[in-house]
């Protein structure tokens, strides 16, 4: 990932990042704002500020479920049972990281088109600011606008996505812009490279054949859900690093990729799915990778149970993506 002007001087001096999180042994976690990780909430584009979180609570171009423009809200509630130091990785995040919580991009309800356009407009400046995004959904018709604002800052993107659906159909009720048709649309719009993509964890039920062929003739590498299971993170992230190469990449988490065990408050639930533990292990396996951008969507909290299981894991999953943010970073 590259490195900016302001992060090579921190480096150099020493000092620590300039945002962090309250210490929670001295405030705790259930008072203050409710922001991604208690971090401080700043007004972007920020001088001073490597990762920002935004939220995007759109959930008109579902399927299914409806529900996941209270994902962000709930994500962030369920954060603050975070810390900074990662274990696994041996990094303390928010020490090594400058992040915030940058609120919500204002969408327009019911117009995913015009979203799109919301999106790309509030992510660009960001971008070109050296802020790497993680955007919290809303639905997953949300990401176009990310890759948008990602192509005009770095060029079409690699594509990293886990997903129980590859999300490459042309059309859902005569309508070309949904939560199952992004990645279409974004390759007919040159937002990616599908030749640097991988596309896993697809599974259950299909209209047909083709709705898993499809992708794969579009230029995508795509894992099943059963060949996902099969093999250890170290292959995987194996098969990721070979593809996506050096260049920039963008990683797309959708929740349902994990089972409805651990994932019910979600549009689309699949069974069959992901544990945790394995979903975590996958992301750790992506250390390296030149990653540009991150989502976590399709969390829909009027689904969860009582004690919010789903939101709990999306936010561990967006722990583990600023993680490899600071990885790289330190």
């Amino acid at each position: 990932m590259p490195v900016n002007r302001r992060q090579r001087q921190r480096a150099a001096s020493g000092s620590t990042p300039r945002f962090q999180p309250p210490d929670a042994s001295v405030a705790p976690r259930y008072t203050g704002p409710r922001t991604f990780a208690r971090l401080p909430q700043v007004e972007l584009p920020h001088d001073d500020v490597d990762a920002a979180v935004i939220g995007v609570p759109f959930d008109t171009a579902t399927s299914f479920r409806t529900g996941a423009r209270f994902g962000p809200e709930a994500i962030r509630s369920a954060s603050a049972l975070l810390r900074p130091y990662h274990p696994e990785l041996d990094v303390d995040v928010f020490g090594t990281i400058s992040a915030v919580d940058g609120g919500d991009i204002a969408i327009t309800p019911g117009n995913a088109r015009r979203t799109a356009e919301q999106i790309d407009a509030a992510l660009q400046p960001l971008l070109r600011a050296g802020i790497v995004p993680l955007v919290l959904g809303g639905d997953h018709s949300i990401v176009l606008g990310e890759l948008r604002a990602q192509a005009a800052v770095h060029g079409p993107v690699a594509l990293i996505l886990l997903d129980a659906h590859a999300d490459t159909w042309d059309q859902y009720y005569g309508e070309r812009y949904f939560h199952g048709t992004p990645f279409r649309r974004a390759v007919e719009e040159r937002l990616l490279d599908p030749s640097r993509s991988v596309l896993a964890g697809m599974r259950g039920p299909l209209y047909a054949a083709a709705d898993l062929e499809a992708p794969r003739e579009m230029g995508f590498e795509v894992i099943t859900g059963i060949e996902l299971q099969a093999m250890s993170a170290a292959e995987y992230g194996k098969r990721v690093h070979s593809r996506a190469g050096a260049g920039p990449a963008y990683l797309s988490f959708d929740i349902d990729v994990l089972d409805p065990a651990f994932a019910p408050a979600t549009g689309t639930p699949e069974v069959s799915g992901l544990y945790p533990r394995e979903a975590l292990a996958l992301l750790r396996a992506l250390d390296g990778i030149d990653l540009r951008g991150f989502d976590v969507v399709e969390v829909s909290p009027p689904y969860d149970s009582a004690g919010q299981v789903t939101a709990l894991h999306a936010a561990a999953v967006a722990f583990e993506l600023l993680a490899l943010l600071a990885l790289a970073r330190r």
